[in-house]
């Protein structure tokens, strides 16, 4: 705890360069737009969900009590993510006198709110395939809330620690190494078959993605720098701003449109991570409702029966015909994603849930039509077909064709549009929390980012890029489907912008940020690991 000692003493809040900035700062426009946006996104999500709820029938209130707890704590994980993580995109643009501070913070909450609405939900839906196989088809049970509760509550509770001590740790980082603790805690506490811990392959792609990020953003930064040296030499880009003095008009552009582009793109990334979890928090307490995309028309349905015909005739070409099928066709399937070894069975076991799925379509002929009773196990049935057709083609398990393998990439774009949505209302939501707690407690992290990573003060130069490489990366992160840090590209790439420069880095902070780096991941899985094992015990 000593270097987070030394965090707190680098940060003289009433004597620091920002409190200096921010007395000239003014958004009282800019406060009422949010807030009239959060009063009308509050009614758009308000008659969203009485809409969606309307044909759930209301046997005991208790479901409905744990869906505003559950949904409580995931908009307050985005919420702190807000103050937490967008500190780092406001900050360039704030020591270089680009925009005033609140005016800043008020900008990048705008900004977070409309990457959040229009994410794809590609990179929700890879942070919950890292959790275990059994507790994502069981989400409803005891096990499923405990796993939700416990990594939501040990992500809180980090970030708020290192956000108190000024520390730049990663929301991404966190929610990552919270999944770990909850994933390696079941598997230790049901060593009975048929229990897993995680998705290792995925876990590991993941784990890449966040390890290299921060290394691209230190090196490009750096090279950006050297190039913008090189192609405008102009003492004017590369200087500290003088007092109060607003840069000149086109470096100023330049780091309004960074700010912007790092700040809609956290919102597109860092977003999602919460869609995810209160996907499943929606799935646990009102399937009926959210088991399945009911907006998916007649049209998509017969798309979807198309899809499956065509998937069970590739599927009959290579099914061993000594194989005897276990009666449980979604154990067997189960197992093949949590052991990720093929067995004899495994196939043949896809293959009749495709089967199972194509005559419950047939039969209904729409998602809504399908009994409450059985909305569950076909949701379950989706899952696990389109998770194993994944596993087999990047695994390379069965010698697929390339005809073959494009037919199932489109028969899993069926599935995934059946039970991998996201509503709006949902969207809206954590649009709402990220943006408004962007515009809270933001400041210990910008100080940290702004005044106490470089020896010199920040110049024009080095903050366009830092902002522009970071803004980049996480557009990159966004098609690839991958979560990243905010937190750790910017930061990383204002120290290699410094290093470029010449301007020397401050150790100190520099070891604390790495500190951070470094043990986040441990214990936030160690964290929601203990909590996952108390929750299972009120279960």
């Amino acid at each position: 705890m000593a270097g987070f000692a030394t965090a707190v003493e680098a940060l003289p809040v009433g004597k620091s360069l920002l409190e200096r900035k921010q007395a000239r700062a003014s958004t009282r426009a800019g406060t009422v737009l949010f807030f009239l946006a959060m009063l009308g996104g509050l009614a758009y999500i308000a008659i969203h969900v009485v809409r969606d709820l309307a044909n759930v029938p209301v046997a005991r209130a208790w479901p409905f009590v744990l869906l505003a707890f559950a949904l409580l704590i995931a908009l307050g994980f985005e919420f702190v993510n807000g103050f937490h993580d967008t500190a780092n995109a406001v900050a360039p643009v704030i020591y270089t006198n680009s925009l005033p501070p609140n005016v800043a913070v008020v900008w990048s909450g705008l900004c977070n709110l409309a990457g959040v609405l229009v994410s794809s939900g590609a990179v929700a839906f890879a942070v919950v395939a890292l959790l275990p196989v059994e507790l994502i088809l069981r989400v409803s049970s005891g096990s499923g809330f405990a796993m939700v509760f416990a990594l939501l509550i040990a992500a809180i509770l980090w970030n708020l620690g290192t956000w108190w001590f000024g520390l730049p740790a990663s929301s991404s980082h966190t929610m990552v190494g919270s999944i770990i603790g909850v994933g390696l805690a079941n598997q230790l506490l049901n060593p009975r078959p048929g229990a897993s811990g995680l998705d290792w392959p995925q876990a590991v792609r993941v784990l890449e993605a966040l390890l290299i990020s921060p290394l691209l953003g230190f090196a490009l930064a750096g090279l950006l720098l050297l190039l913008a040296k090189r192609l405008n030499a102009s003492p004017s880009l590369h200087r500290a701003p003088q007092g109060s003095e607003p840069p000149p008009r086109s470096i100023r552009a330049l780091m309004v449109l960074a700010c912007s582009g790092v700040s809609f793109f956290h919102g597109s990334n860092d977003g999602q991570k919460g869609m995810g979890l209160i996907m499943l928090i929606l799935i646990g307490t009102v399937p009926t409702a959210y088991d399945l995309n009911h907006a998916i028309g007649p049209a998509q349905v017969q798309q979807f029966i198309a899809a499956s015909e065509q998937t069970s005739q590739i599927l009959d070409r290579h099914v061993d015909p000594g194989a005897v099928l276990d009666p449980d066709a979604q154990t067997e399937v189960a197992n093949y994603l949590r052991t990720g070894r093929l067995q004899p069975d495994t196939v043949p076991a896809v293959r009749q849930l495709v089967a199972e799925l194509n005559h419950e379509l047939v039969a209904y002929q729409s998602f809504q039509s399908i009994p409450a009773s059985d909305q569950t196990k076909v949701r379950n049935d989706m899952y696990l077909t389109g998770e194993a057709l994944h596993r087999m083609a990047l695994a390379h398990d069965v010698a697929f064709t390339q005809q073959e393998t494009a037919a199932l990439r489109n028969y899993r774009s069926q599935l995934d549009k059946s039970t991998k949505f996201i509503p709006d209302w949902v969207k809206v939501a954590v649009a709402l929390a990220l943006g408004l707690g962007t515009m809270v407690g933001w400041k210990r992290i910008v100080i940290t980012v702004g005044e106490r990573i470089g020896k010199e003060e920040m110049t024009y130069a080095q903050g366009a890029s830092a902002g522009l490489v970071t803004m980049a990366t996480i557009f990159a992160a966004d098609k690839f489907g991958l979560p990243v840090s905010t937190t750790h590209i910017l930061s990383s790439g204002v120290a290699g912008a410094m290093s470029a420069n010449g301007s020397g880095l401050r150790l100190s902070t520099v070891r604390n940020i790495a500190a951070g780096w470094v043990f986040t991941l441990p214990a936030a899985a160690l964290l929601s690991g203990l909590l996952f094992a108390l929750f299972r015990l009120f279960s």
